[in-house]
């Protein structure tokens, strides 16, 4: 069914969304990491490329 999303696509998101927040974290607590969030937006990209894999 168009439009709806499996559960190993709701895991990427809540990881990617978690990965967010710690990332987030590590910045405020000990300053930036270029890569960490360089790593972060391979993982978020990688989760759009799912969603939109799955609703189209």
């Amino acid at each position: 069914m168009a439009g709806t999303t499996d559960g190993s696509t709701k895991t990427m998101g809540v990881l990617t969304v978690g990965a967010l927040v710690m990332v987030t974290a590590y910045t405020v607590a000990l300053g930036s990491n270029g890569w960490l969030w360089f790593g972060w937006v391979v993982l978020g990209l990688i989760t759009l490329a799912l969603v939109v894999m799955r609703t189209g």
